[in-house]
């Protein structure tokens, strides 16, 4: 089963190439340009905010690993970008290697913020992180429209 989850994945890495091969595209200082219309964060930000979110979810979360988040500050470019997510792809692999035969196994999650532990599945925490990933994808994309260039298609499924 995880094997349907890592090709699911797969998909997830192409589309997420699409973005940064366009990012890459965008001036080095509209990359990390604040938007006011998005709380004046930046394409850079965002990104760097959804691999925080996978770290979270599927790594403290998932499997207790101690809080590892990186700070956009830290992360230059377009090309850092690619390293941080090349780390993360790590993560998900795992994630999904261990959780062979227990997807829809309910579990209790601590989740640090929340008084209470979480009843989750293993395919909740890795439905939400790529939702997650897509919700953002499109605010990177408005961010850049309002950056004045004009978005490409980077869904799963490009024209």
């Amino acid at each position: 089963m995880s094997a349907v989850f890592l090709a699911q994945y797969a998909l997830v890495q192409s589309a997420r190439a699409a973005l940064l091969d366009y990012c890459a595209t965008l001036a080095p200082a509209d990359f990390t340009a604040p938007v006011p219309a998005f709380n004046n964060s930046s394409p850079r930000d965002l990104l760097v905010h959804v691999a925080n979110v996978y770290q979270q979810w599927l790594g403290v979360v998932a499997q207790g690993f101690p809080p590892s988040y990186s700070d956009p500050v830290l992360v230059p470019d377009v090309e850092a970008v690619r390293r941080l997510f090349q780390e993360i792809d790590a993560l998900v692999a795992a994630y999904c290697i261990q959780r062979e035969d227990s997807w829809q196994t309910t579990a209790s999650f601590a989740v640090p913020g929340r008084p209470e532990p979480l009843a989750l599945t293993p395919l909740m925490l890795f439905t939400h992180v790529l939702t997650h990933e897509f919700h953002h994808k499109g605010q990177v994309l408005s961010m850049s429209r309002q950056l004045g260039y004009t978005p490409l298609d980077t869904d799963v499924i490009r024209s």
